[in-house]
């Protein structure tokens, strides 16, 4: 695995980001065959996420690693769950119940999301992919992060819109651009 990027696995595969796959998560032996795709090793963490803390697909993921020795945490919102019980590192979101019951997308799902940001932007942060309050390690993958990328460079480096474009293009990522510039 490159120690240096988030990898989200989800009961049934990626499929089943858009279409349920029935008793996929009841399979508590896929998540370690899941993770193993990726050769996952004690450099690793292994979060296991799940709103009751019981799916059966995440406990068996984290079982597994706890028995290789890889870092385990856990992002649940019941208190004293199952998975809970098994982590090395808990983190539990108590937000009651649903307001439709069984919609865990609502309260769960989303409380979830939130802590999710936030340990994934803490991560980019202690991985050196952030100067100040900007991510330079960004993606230029649309015109949107392109355009976010120069006006890093034009503030920074205090050049054009045409130099931070060309400087851009030539080093690829504002944290080689700046760093190169200077060298130029």
């Amino acid at each position: 695995v490159d120690h240096n990027q988030v990898i989200g696995i989800i009961a049934g595969g990626d499929i089943a980001i858009r279409k349920a796959v029935e008793f996929a998560e009841d399979d508590t032996k896929q998540a370690w065959i899941d993770l193993s795709k990726y050769n996952v090793s004690k450099k690793d963490v292994v979060l296991g996420i799940t709103a009751s803390g019981r799916t059966p697909y995440v406990i068996g993921g984290i079982k597994r690693c706890n028995q290789q020795g890889i870092f385990t945490a856990c992002l649940t919102c019941n208190p004293n769950s199952d998975l809970a019980k098994i982590s090395k590192h808990t983190i539990e979101i108590i937000v009651g119940p649903e307001f439709l019951t069984g919609s865990t997308r609502m309260k769960a799902g989303t409380a979830q999301k939130l802590v999710l940001n936030m340990i994934s932007t803490v991560v980019m942060i202690q991985l050196g992919h952030v100067k100040g309050n900007k991510m330079v390690d960004m993606h230029l993958s649309n015109n949107k992060l392109v355009a976010r990328a120069e006006q890093m460079l034009i503030e920074k480096l205090h050049v054009s819109k045409a130099e931070a474009s060309e400087l851009l293009r030539k080093y690829n990522n504002v944290r080689n651009a700046i760093q190169n510039y200077s060298n130029e």
